[in-house]
This record gives C-alpha cells, structure tokens and sequence, in this order.
C-alpha cells in the first residue's frame, strides 16, 4: 500500500511593510502599505523652460481636480541616446535651474535623473527624488552615492533585469542608512528592440520591502526606430498596460506625458498626450477601488463594495 505524500505550494502572496516619503513645499508624497495610488509624472526631458512650467502648470492643475499625489518629473540630461547629434537635454546649469523654479512656482516635489556619482550633490541640492536610470541601476558608486544624500531614491529596474535581482540595489541604499527606496517597472527585453511587462514583477519588487511603481510609457516604446518617428512608440497600449498594473497592486504609476508628444525633443513616439491625462488617471483610480489595496490582490480578497 503506498504511502500518500502531503504536498503543499503558495498560493497566496503576502506584502511586507513598505514606504516611500516624499516632502517638498506644500506637499507630502505618500506612496506604499496603507496609502493611495500616486504618480510620478512630466515630459521626458526639458525641451525649453516655457514648455516644462506649462507642462507643470497642467498637471498641478489635473492632479488636484483628479485628486492623486503628484511628483513632477523631468530630465535636465538624456545620457541614453540613440546618435550623438540627438538632443541631450540643457545640462545641469540651465536644467536645474528650471526644475528648481518648478518647485518654487507649483509646490510640488521634482524627480529628475543622474548619470554620475560626481553630479550627486549638486543635483540633490535641487530636487526632492533622485532617480537612478535603468541601465545603471546596478552602478555600485552611483547608487551609494544617491543614497548617502538621504534624498528619496527612484531606481528603475534593468531591462535585462528580474525582478528579484534589484535586490541588490535595494541593499546598496539601505547600506547607507537611506530607506527611502522606490523600485519602478519599465519593461523587460523580450528579443531585440522590444520590451514586455510581466506583472508579477509588481508583488515580487514589493517584497523586497520597497514600493513599486509602473512605467508603462517606456514598455510601449519599440527600440531601433528614432522616437521622432511615430513608428516607434504604441503610445495606444499605455492604457491597457496602467491598468493591468493597478490592478495587479501598483503602488505608484509613472507616465511621461507632454502637452504635444510629436513635438518632444526625446521619446516623441512614447510620451502620453497631455489630453489624455486625465481620463487615464481617473480610470486608474476607479480600477484601484475596485481591488481595495494591493494587499488585498495577493491575499484573493475582494473588498467590500
């Protein structure tokens, strides 16, 4: 007679403590256990002053009618260029300037990005997160380096990244004291030039004990092709994607978005029109009602409505 083996395997997951705490001005960022959904949110990079404070100006207004957190972002330098002769943004004179006078004008908190450890302190003088890019989320001097400032520190995730790997990352911060840690989704290599999103990401990021924040405006962006040309960006599949996130438990949602795509100085093809802006949150939002929070998603459990 043969002896019945007990077996068992997860089937449910369950979401340590995680925060994130942004303060600048007149507002205060909330973003993991126990809060709304947020949004990081701005052009790609800063094409001229009048278009970033316009594009500041409209999302402060957009965010407070819809009723979501806002942390506006911008680039004061695109490193990560396809040619030499592509715009690389205003550089830290100019740029920071900018973002300084964004903070100043709107109350909101700034992300921008940095390339280099020796770019640090300065720029950490003038926003409110730091946001390390994809392709050197594993920079060892970069990231302890951000993460000595006490700033709050964006990474976003390696395209030739799982999930589990940032990790690493996520020790390198908190190595320095700083626990002030968000991990953002953009997309994982599927072949050549193409990106995929795998929304097990979201729980697995989460449970390294770091919020996690999606970016679908960069999955929707097909590599090979300029991002002047329209063919390289499905800017139509932002939306199924935000939403696909939220209700897989994003805790945060990242949206480039530019008040005329086509115009933009970098990801042209990818960037959400501004117009658009405010049907996508808010449908993001009823659809983070209707899950209750992201714990509630792992655990199988539907709120009560």
């Amino acid at each position: 007679m043969s002896q019945t083996t007990n077996k068992t395997r997860t089937e449910t997951t369950t979401l340590p403590a995680r925060q994130f705490t942004v303060e600048a001005g007149r507002s205060k960022i909330q973003i993991g256990q126990g809060h709304p959904l947020s949004i990081i949110s701005g052009p790609c990079v800063i094409d001229s002053r009048e278009m970033i404070m316009n594009a500041a100006r409209q999302l402060s207004e957009l965010s407070q009618r819809v009723g979501i957190g806002l942390i506006f972002k911008s680039s004061y330098e695109k490193d990560n260029r396809g040619s030499e002769k592509n715009w690389t943004g205003p550089m830290a004179d100019d740029g920071l300037k900018i973002l300084e006078d964004v903070r100043k004008e709107f109350g909101l908190p700034v992300l921008t990005d940095v390339h280099r450890v020796e770019d640090v302190a300065r720029v950490a003088e003038s926003v409110d997160v730091l946001q390390i890019p994809a392709y050197m989320c594993q920079q060892t001097s970069l990231v302890v380096a951000c993460g000595k400032t006490g700033k709050p520190v964006n990474i976003k995730k390696g395209q030739f990244l799982a999930p589990e790997n940032m990790s690493g990352a996520v020790s390198k911060i908190h190595s320095t004291g700083n626990k002030n840690v968000l991990l953002t989704e953009r997309g994982a290599c599927f072949g050549y030039n193409r990106l995929v999103a795998d929304m097990r990401s979201i729980p697995v990021m989460q449970e390294l004990g770091a919020p996690v924040c999606f970016d679908a405006t960069h999955v929707i962006r097909l590599y090979g092709i300029s991002s002047a040309d329209p063919a390289g960006g499905e800017p139509r599949f932002v939306p199924h994607l935000t939403m696909a996130a939220v209700a897989a438990g994003t805790d945060a949602l990242f949206i480039e978005a530019h008040p005329d795509p086509m115009s933009a100085k970098c990801d042209a093809a990818s960037q959400l029109n501004l117009k658009h802006w405010d049907g996508l949150i808010r449908m993001a939002m009823r659809v983070r009602q209707a899950i209750g929070t992201p714990e509630n998603v792992g655990q199988i459990h539907s709120p009560q409505s």
